[in-house]
């Protein structure tokens, strides 16, 4: 920092000097040069019209740019706030970015060189890579804070004009595309926070950080190259199931922006487990890849049995195939399929399904995604279920809200949709009360993944502390952005720093501490 005060100062002296220059009307010394005669030229590159804006001269907006940027860092020494920080590396790009434009008019535009105004933007340069360098992380969180004004404020309108559906379509093709090229280097330089305050082993299995992307947006498995470079820690496809399914009748996506929520009516939507195994079995993934596997959506399947039999053949077809995923998620809490009838709730059809697979000797750990409209009652009976199955190491708590009088909705919203169940913040409450439940009681049993309404990192950061290790989201995202991750990861990061933990399962149902349920 020392160094940034020499380089301002040296910045608003020479811009003093020129200002000087400019109102006593002074002809530059470096005007006769006996080295470059025609290409050093500082009286003419001064006294162009370039040389003043609004009227006022281009040296004294250095002046005021220099002695803003001295007075800033000085007040780093004193204080070491993140806002001024921030305001340093805001104010040293945009000086930088100015000084690419001055030296293009003289370069390209004047032809010929002032020296005086050469030496101020090589201190304009220098001072921007210090500062960039210094404080990275500050660089970052303006640039994902300016990606997500520009999401919020321009690009979501337009994308909210165009039937959710469809831009889903869209984006996931350009997803898919931008994994495939060198972009994703450039988008992961900008996108992937690595701190060790967030890195956990849970399982066996290694999270860089404890952000991943739900189950039903990549229902096809089209992003597993791209999500590594948007920050998440992990990733999950499908809902997959053993034959495809084309969808439910429309709508099948939603928007109730009000509300902070989607309408999800997909119904297991997926090319099948045959063609996506095709399509993982040759792949590498760079965060830990889950494949959801649930029960075919068709009507022919009509007893607990024929149902047990097609996600059993799911999973064989996975793991034939030998792909390269860390785990599994077992999705026994759609509500929107044909066949809703076949509940695994009830323990003795959850006992007959978790046997059933229990057979396969599956090594790789299996989490089963839970609903959230159960009872207390009901949702532990269940667990009391689970824990008997050592293969299933964890349960994702939660899936889709069915109950559209939960106050959290704006009731208008809710009205426009005739079918369907809802994500996003309808279901953070309820969400957080079972991660709450289950923690408590079964903490040294089951690895929680907390999964509904995360938004921003206080949002993560409380499921964390009520008892969840890794969280997922989507309906966030797409509110928010795609740099919404890497924004949660650095809020994460000062968040445990604040409480005081050095690493995030620290503060693993640290609320809890102390208290009764």
């Amino acid at each position: 920092m020392f160094l940034s005060l020499i380089l301002a100062l040296g910045g608003l002296i020479d811009s003093i000097y020129l200002t000087w220059e400019h109102y006593n009307n002074i002809i530059p010394p470096c005007t006769i040069n006996h080295f470059l005669p025609i290409l050093s030229d500082c009286g003419k590159v001064l006294r162009s019209s370039y040389s003043i804006m609004f009227g006022i001269p281009l040296a004294l907006f250095g002046v005021i740019h220099y002695g803003i940027l001295t007075v800033v860092i000085i007040a780093i020494f004193a204080s070491r706030k993140k806002v001024l920080k921030q305001w340093l590396v805001f104010q040293s790009m945009v000086g930088a970015l100015f000084s690419v434009y001055f030296m293009y008019l003289q370069l390209v535009v004047l032809k010929s060189i002032c020296l005086y105004c050469t030496l101020s933007a090589l201190f304009s340069f220098t001072l921007v890579i210090l500062v960039c360098f210094k404080y990275c992380k500050e660089r970052l969180e303006m640039q994902l804070s300016l990606f997500a004004f520009l999401y919020q404020y321009f690009i979501k309108p337009i994308f909210f004009l165009i039937p959710a559906e469809t831009i889903h379509e869209v984006m996931v093709k350009v997803g898919e595309l931008l994994g495939k090229t060198f972009l994703k280097k450039i988008i992961a330089s900008q996108h992937v926070i690595t701190d060790s305050s967030l890195k956990q082993k849970l399982a066996g299995i290694n999270f860089d950080n404890p952000i991943g992307l739900a189950a039903g947006f990549d229902y096809d498995a089209h992003l597993t190259q791209i999500l590594y470079p948007l920050g998440f820690g992990f990733q999950t496809v499908g809902t997959i199931t053993n034959h495809p399914y084309k969808g439910n009748p429309p709508p099948r996506l939603g928007r109730l922006p009000k509300s902070k929520s989607l309408m999800v009516n997909k119904g297991f939507k997926n090319l099948g487990a045959q063609k996506i195994a095709q399509q993982l079995k040759k792949i590498n993934f760079k965060i830990p890849l889950g494949i959801s596997i649930g029960l075919t959506n068709n009507k022919k399947i009509t007893t607990i049995k024929e149902a047990v039999d097609d996600i059993v053949k799911t999973f064989k077809i996975f793991e034939k195939e030998k792909i390269k995923n860390s785990f599994y998620e077992l999705n026994i809490s759609c509500p929107n399929l044909i066949n809703t009838k076949l509940s695994f709730y009830p323990p003795k059809n959850l006992t007959y399904l978790l046997s059933s697979i229990s057979y396969l000797r599956i090594l790789k750990p299996v989490f089963v995604k839970m609903p959230i409209e159960k009872t207390n009652r009901e949702f532990s009976e269940m667990l009391n279920v689970i824990i008997n199955y050592p293969f299933i190491k964890g349960i994702i708590i939660g899936n889709l809200q069915k109950n559209r009088k939960e106050p959290s909705f704006i009731p208008e919203e809710v009205k426009k949709f005739k079918v369907g169940n809802f994500s996003g913040k309808p279901c953070e409450q309820r969400s957080n009360e079972l991660i709450k439940l289950t923690y408590k009681n079964y903490k040294n049993k089951l690895i929680i993944i907390g999964c509904g309404g995360i938004f921003n990192g206080s949002d993560a950061y409380k499921k964390i502390k009520l008892g969840a290790s890794l969280v997922q989201l989507i309906t966030g995202m797409i509110y928010q952005g795609p740099q919404l991750i890497s924004q949660i990861n650095l809020d994460l990061i000062e968040l445990l720093k604040k409480d005081g933990f050095k690493n995030i399962n620290q503060a693993i149902g640290h609320t809890l501490l102390g208290q009764t349920l």
